[in-house]
């Protein structure tokens, strides 16, 4: 695959890099690296001795970045999930992130477009949805080998789908005779257990977004990055974070308003012991993505950006 075969739309590419205050002399990261967009801009702005440590697990958006990249020194890509940002780091002799970090959260482009890599339930393809090809795990093993009891689970939760029982009880009777081995037999499952609504999306929308999110364990990353990246940040860095589902912004939400909190004692507490807040929320309600940019890339108006800066350190 060349470069050119990449496609990704980088969202709110302004907006996530201008509120980092990007500066020279400091270190960024960027955790999902993707096309590049995010990158790029920033290493623009802290030339001539920032540094950026940027990360991605999947291989076509590291070899496409790494060519729209190619003339920036101060650059490290490692390929490597988000949820490894602390021991990489270590590795890499970096104590501390002094500048700020960016999340571009879920499935880009590319991927859920690439009928190969199997997220669509658009084009006929073997069950993939791995965001990191080398994983051995697949959608495959998530349609086929869970248990109904934990196929309802995922599809309920991850999905937030209305016919969830409907669905899994016919993927159980139709996995009895063979497996699902594709995303079309999948899909038309999905839209014959559901019945006729108004709604513009696909009926097999939400439980793709439901295996996909299991298969890259993308809710637990969220959670547990968040909270760790919180310790690698120095007084005054920022933190980024898009998200397009609100599974995904409900994770930011709270975990930015824990740790920007005056008080997070339980209600029957009756003194308040809590550390001073950590956290100072740039802005309270998410930000948006423009008319200008939804009109020029659609699946952006589902983008929310949340911003918030470090203000003081928590020592265990």
């Amino acid at each position: 695959m060349s470069s050119n075969d990449f496609q990704h739309y980088t969202v709110m590419t302004h907006e996530a890099v201008d509120a980092l205050n990007c500066e020279p002399g400091k270190i960024y990261v960027d955790a999902t690296l993707g096309g590049g967009g995010h990158s790029e801009l920033i290493l623009q702005k802290i030339q001539p001795d920032g540094q950026l440590i940027a990360f991605d697990i999947d291989e076509d958006a590291i070899k496409a970045s790494k060519e729209r990249l190619k003339d920036y020194k101060n650059l490290t890509i490692v390929k490597e999930s988000y949820s490894n940002i602390k021991k990489v780091l270590q590795d890499l002799g970096i104590k501390e992130i002094t500048g700020g970090i960016v999340f571009d959260l879920g499935a880009s482009y590319h991927q859920l477009t690439k009928q190969e890599r199997g997220f669509s339930f658009m084009k006929d393809a073997p069950l993939d949805m791995r965001f990191d090809r080398d994983s051995d795990f697949s959608a495959y093993d998530v349609v086929n080998n869970y248990s109904e009891d934990d196929l309802v689970r995922i599809i309920s939760e991850y999905g937030e789908e209305r016919f969830t029982k409907r669905i899994v009880k016919n993927i159980i009777n139709y996995r009895k005779n063979k497996n699902i081995v594709t995303t079309g037999e999948l899909a038309d499952i999905i839209k014959n257990s559901v019945p006729k609504t108004k709604e513009k999306i696909h009926p097999a929308t939400r439980t793709f977004q439901a295996i996909r999110i299991e298969v890259n364990h993308e809710l637990q990353n969220i959670k547990n990055t968040l909270n760790e990246v919180l310790t690698l940040l120095s007084v005054d860095a920022i933190i980024s974070v898009i998200s397009f589902h609100s599974l995904e912004d409900r994770l930011v939400k709270q975990c930015f308003k824990y740790y920007a909190s005056r008080c997070r004692c339980k209600p029957n507490e009756p003194v308040c012991h809590c550390k001073p807040p950590m956290l100072e929320l740039i802005n309270k309600k998410p930000i948006l993505a423009t008319e200008l940019e939804v009109k020029e890339n659609p699946p952006s108006r589902s983008a929310k950006l949340r911003v918030a800066k470090k203000i003081a350190s928590w020592e265990n």
